[in-house]
């Protein structure tokens, strides 16, 4: 009979390289199947209560196919041969014997989960999204992986795979998964690779962006001119800059990265972002980085800037828009540091137009050409107190028809001096939704 535990103290963790050999006498000692090894990849872990070991659990490289967990995650072929490593498996989990405490082995699952991730991360240099297992139910029903609110999606064929082959062998297991992040099948399964599992920090998610569709980014890329000359060009102008633009959003952070981004493309987005048909490869080819090196360094900078500007805008749906300049670290013009002012997107953080200014003071002139080119109808603008100017809010509600917040200061001593002064009573009462007035305390 299981007796009844207060859980509060158990606790998962990864085992010491000194108890490794602890660890796999019990396992091939007490489980069923026994233990020789974990394959590929692996972790392995014990679960303790007040000191004591009382359950084991090993993860290592999931299976290369299994049906029903494919057409869970509803990846394509090269899409799976390129996102496994994303996916494990909970190859072994045993409660050592004598031990029968009640939700132990649920217990035990859900904390390992919470921490799987991460430890993965720091050992092998990616994440995980999702982890799977297989169960014999001619032994188990799997309670406790429904207990623990993992999904039971099916079962197996009865194959099995040895040196590379498949055999039939008859033993039908259930399969059952559980995410271990909460969009696992759109990571898994998007078009582009999401930036975060590739340890890089995206500036946009361009599955969700118009690329070769009408109005998308290589029918706006129609707008640059080849400067090129004609002889030795085997990548489109357009497919060189759609490569190289997803890739920054994406987090390539230099020519390096974006070569490498490229590199790593599937055939589908390859095809997608215009990139050339190799007849003799029988295959899509991306661009080299010497080749968007030198295209990005060839081309009009303002005009590629305006039209991947304008491009951006159409995808997002922000209502706010910052008003912002920086000194550029180490870029100096005549011996003086180069600052840029930018307008940037408050959800996103995106730069959505952008000068160069030689000082900070003249972010002034600047901020009407700035903001000139950007549909701001019914947005908010917000910036630092150095446009705190009466000819910029006038600019703003009455020619862009929007609103604005703008830091008040110093530099401004009469008003701030009119704020400061202000009191709960100066302020306009506000008007609910049935249109009588009311104050709010």
């Amino acid at each position: 009979m299981e007796s009844t535990v207060d859980l509060k103290n158990l606790i998962v963790r990864p085992i010491y390289v000194e108890e490794c050999a602890r660890w796999d006498q019990l396992m091939r000692t007490h489980h069923y199947l026994g233990h020789h090894h974990l394959v590929g990849k692996s972790l392995k872990y014990v679960a303790e209560l007040h000191g004591e070991w009382v359950a084991l659990l090993g993860w290592a490289s999931p299976a290369f196919k299994c049906g029903a967990r494919d057409r869970f995650i509803g990846w394509s072929k090269e899409q799976q041969w390129e996102r496994l490593k994303y996916v494990v498996n909970n190859v072994r989990f045993l409660i050592l014997p004598g031990i029968r405490i009640a939700n132990l082995a649920s217990k035990s699952l859900a904390l390992n989960g919470k921490r799987l991730s991460a430890d993965w991360l720091t050992a092998y240099g990616h994440p995980l999204v999702l982890a799977e297992t297989f169960v014999d139910p001619q032994r188990f029903l799997g309670t406790c992986y429904r207990a623990a609110n993992w999904k039971l999606l099916g079962q197996t064929l009865g194959y099995g795979r040895q040196s590379g082959e498949y055999y039939y062998h008859g033993q039908h297991k259930t399969v059952w998964v559980y995410p271990l992040h909460r969009q696992a099948r759109r990571l898994l399964s998007a078009p582009f690779l999401a930036p975060a599992l590739e340890g890089r920090i995206g500036i946009m998610d361009i599955n969700h962006m118009a690329i070769e569709q009408p109005g998308g980014l290589l029918q706006r890329f129609t707008q640059l001119v080849d400067v090129r000359k004609r002889r030795g060009v085997r990548h489109t102008w357009l497919s060189v800059f759609a490569v190289a633009i997803c890739a920054i959003l994406s987090g390539a952070d230099g020519f390096r990265a974006i070569g490498e981004w490229a590199q790593s493309l599937s055939q589908e987005n390859l095809k997608r972002l215009g990139c050339r048909f190799s007849e003799r490869k029988g295959q899509y080819e991306p661009p080299s980085e010497p080749t968007i090196r030198r295209s990005l360094q060839s081309v009009d900078a303002e005009t590629l800037d305006a039209v991947v500007n304008e491009w951006i805008r159409e995808q997002t749906n922000s209502d706010a828009v910052a008003v912002d300049g920086k000194a550029l670290r180490g870029a100096k013009r005549d011996g003086q540091p180069l600052y840029l002012f930018a307008a940037l997107l408050h959800r996103e953080g995106v730069v959505v137009a952008q000068r160069a200014v030689e000082t900070k003071h003249n972010e002034i002139t600047a901020f009407q050409p700035l903001l000139d080119p950007l549909d701001l109808r019914g947005k908010v603008v917000t910036a630092d107190a150095l446009h705190t100017q009466v000819e910029h809010a006038k600019y703003l509600k009455e020619k862009k028809k929007a609103d604005y917040v703008f830091t008040v200061k110093g530099n401004q001593p009469t008003l701030l001096s009119d704020i400061q002064s202000l009191d709960d009573s100066d302020f306009s009462p506000l008007v609910q939704s049935d249109g009588e007035r009311s104050r709010s305390d």
